[in-house]
């Protein structure tokens, strides 16, 4: 008799899961990053719901005064956020590129209030710094929640600084949470050269630095012009549109008030064209729309300024 003797020897089976550390939405509706629980907990985050297919963790990272990050989604907070912040000089963070095909930091300002620019519009005391990027961000201050920038990032690695700057001798209730995230250089949402704010909407509102409804007055908070800026706002083409409408805010007629002597002027005035100045009168402070036509008229001047801007089409 032949006895055939069969020997199985059994392997241990792994399975390896990778998954890319893209964006994904949290359950508490913050951005983050889709990392494995390990390298979440590495990274000092939260994790906030699953991504890839639930193989991954969505992880929320925020940091704050001192710190870096080389993560596609990072909050920047004061110390204690939501509550006010009572510390005093530079606050920072380094922002490194998450990778080589990074072009450039979109920077949202979701909770921002610091002091206001002095009475000559220039922000001393409390400020917003953005330095070491491919192009310029100007000094903000004052009140700016929801307001938002891009900055281009270096050819190189170096970091963008992201910084706060607060001066204990003016009192205010300071605090801010800013999301800085890093955006692809093939990205469809990659604002074009030269634009520091970049609407992708078919409509929306533009605002300048500082800007409240709601005050009144060079005394109020939230409506000092700063000054010295000199930035693009710009808005993506839409498909089957080839214009654009500019208007101030029908409703308020304080809503355009860029040059002149505002408390002056009779306020039944504000918002008509009876204070709406263009082209040499604009000196000072000023806008300018590109290739504009009111009533259906070509102008030949691109410069707007003055109390009050009439309805203008580019």
């Amino acid at each position: 008799m032949n006895v055939i003797l069969l020997v199985f020897q059994v392997f241990p089976f792994f399975s390896l899961i990778r998954f890319k550390n893209v964006q994904c939405t949290g359950t508490n509706g913050q951005y983050g990053t889709c990392f494995s629980r390990k390298e979440c907990s590495n990274a000092g985050g939260v994790a906030s719901g699953s991504c890839a297919r639930n193989w991954g963790t969505c992880c929320i990272i925020q940091k704050s005064c001192g710190s870096s990050t080389h993560l596609n989604c990072t909050y920047f907070t004061n110390p204690g956020f939501p509550s006010v912040y009572t510390g005093s000089g530079r606050c920072s963070i380094a922002v490194y590129k998450c990778n080589s095909n990074i072009c450039q930091l979109r920077v949202d300002l979701l909770d921002f209030t610091v002091s206001e620019p002095d009475a000559t519009g220039v922000c001393t005391n409390d400020y917003l710094e953005i330095a070491g990027g491919a192009s310029f961000v100007p000094r903000i201050c004052g009140e700016n929640t929801n307001e938002h920038v891009y900055v281009d990032f270096p050819a190189d690695n170096t970091p963008i600084q992201v910084s706060i700057r607060t001066d204990p001798s003016v009192s205010v209730n300071r605090n801010w949470n800013i999301k800085l995230t890093q955006i692809e250089c093939t990205n469809p949402e990659r604002a074009p050269t030269g634009c520091l704010m970049y609407y992708t909407a078919l409509e929306g509102t533009v605002k300048s630095f500082n800007y409240s409804p709601s005050g009144r007055g060079t005394d109020m908070y939230g409506t000092r012009q700063i000054a010295n800026t000199n930035y693009g706002v710009c808005v993506q083409m839409a498909p089957g549109y080839c214009s654009i409408r500019w208007q101030q805010n029908p409703s308020d007629p304080y809503s355009f008030t860029v040059s002149g002597d505002t408390d002056g002027i009779d306020p039944s005035l504000l918002g008509t064209a009876a204070v709406a100045e263009s082209g040499i009168d604009c000196t000072t402070d000023f806008i300018v729309i590109p290739n504009p036509s009111q009533n259906s008229m070509s102008l030949d001047t691109d410069r707007f300024c003055g109390n009050a801007l009439v309805p203008t089409t580019s």
